[in-house]
């Protein structure tokens, strides 16, 4: 089968397209024939070196994909550890969602990773309730546009920010009850004027050091700050006493390398609370674009230089 693997090209990590043999499922997976595969940031931090698998998991890339099993021809979608940016792949059966007949099976690769990092951080970790108010850095992202989606559908109010202008748009026709331009001044003078103070109940934040301080100024008593990601730096100055002041969490989250039993827990939570809503079309991912496996270099390209808005998705089908 051909797959997506690493490979040091004049000194620097590269995705490359290789023959490898189809995998064998153990005895608590399935084998899937994958339509497409989701690219994710964790892809360029394993090209870089900087993000191994897990120990046992895949060395192939890809975290999330959509296909059929092998066995039963069910359109299926699904969260790997590795291994999803191939035409075949081995699927844990507790880490598997069943696509609804309208959603086209490409499409729902664009689901996986970015709406259960969504749910994880904002209901799991996050506590987000009906009512609830969030604040979503990065919004225009896969999963910045997962998590707003996410939010509103549980009934909870959205502030989300993105760098460029040119996605504030897109942050609205996602739900985003306020868009915020970060470039364009102060975040937290943003959701202020549009909420008050200390109104927040979750921070979604993959952001890290440079909105760290934002966070906390706008975060209500009890609230949560949880962060997914590091794009800013991983460094960042702290005021403790804002912090017990406000009796608020700072929380630190990741999802791909939490066990499997894990990630079933997840996914079953997901199917319960989310899933619906894709099944009665009041969700949807947000598909930015698709390249054939040959083009990988483009649409991690793409990813790189923050030209998306919503997922790259990978299109394994011939024709």
């Amino acid at each position: 089968m051909r797959c997506l693997d690493v490979a040091v090209v004049d000194g620097r990590g590269r995705a490359v397209l290789v023959e490898r043999a189809k995998p064998l499922p153990a005895a608590d997976e399935v084998l899937v024939r994958v339509a497409a595969s989701g690219t994710n940031r964790a892809d360029l931090h394993q090209i870089a070196g900087q993000y191994p698998p897990p120990p046992g998991e895949p060395g192939i890339l890809g975290l999330e994909l959509s296909g059929t099993v092998e066995e039963s021809g069910e359109r299926v979608c699904a969260l790997v550890a590795g291994g999803g940016h191939a035409e075949y792949a081995s699927v844990p059966r507790g880490q598997l969602l069943p696509v609804p007949s309208a959603l086209p099976l490409r499409d729902a690769a664009a689901i996986p990773e970015a709406f259960l990092t969504a749910y994880l951080n904002l209901v799991v970790e996050g506590g987000l309730a009906r009512g609830g108010r969030a604040l979503v850095h990065a919004g225009g992202s896969g999963v910045g546009l997962a998590a707003i989606r996410t939010a509103k559908y549980l009934g909870a109010s959205v502030a989300a920010t993105t760098r460029s202008g040119s996605k504030l748009d897109a942050l609205r026709r996602a739900g985003a009850d306020v868009a915020i331009d970060s470039t364009a001044g102060s975040v937290a003078a943003a959701v202020e004027r549009a909420w008050g103070r200390d109104a927040v109940d979750v921070v979604l934040d993959p952001v890290g050091a440079a909105t760290l301080a934002d966070d906390l100024a706008v975060l209500r008593p009890g609230g949560r700050v949880v962060v997914i990601a590091t794009m800013s730096g991983a460094r960042a100055e702290v005021d403790l006493a804002l912090l017990m002041r406000k009796r608020a969490c700072l929380a630190g989250s990741t999802l791909r390398s939490r066990p499997r039993a894990e990630k079933a827990r997840l996914v079953a939570g997901f199917r319960s609370d989310v899933w619906p809503g894709f099944e009665s079309g009041a969700l949807a991912p947000d598909v930015d674009a698709r390249y054939p496996p040959e083009r990988a270099g483009e649409a991690f390209d793409r990813l790189r230089e923050n030209r998306n808005t919503g997922k790259v998705l990978i299109d394994w089908t011939r024709g």
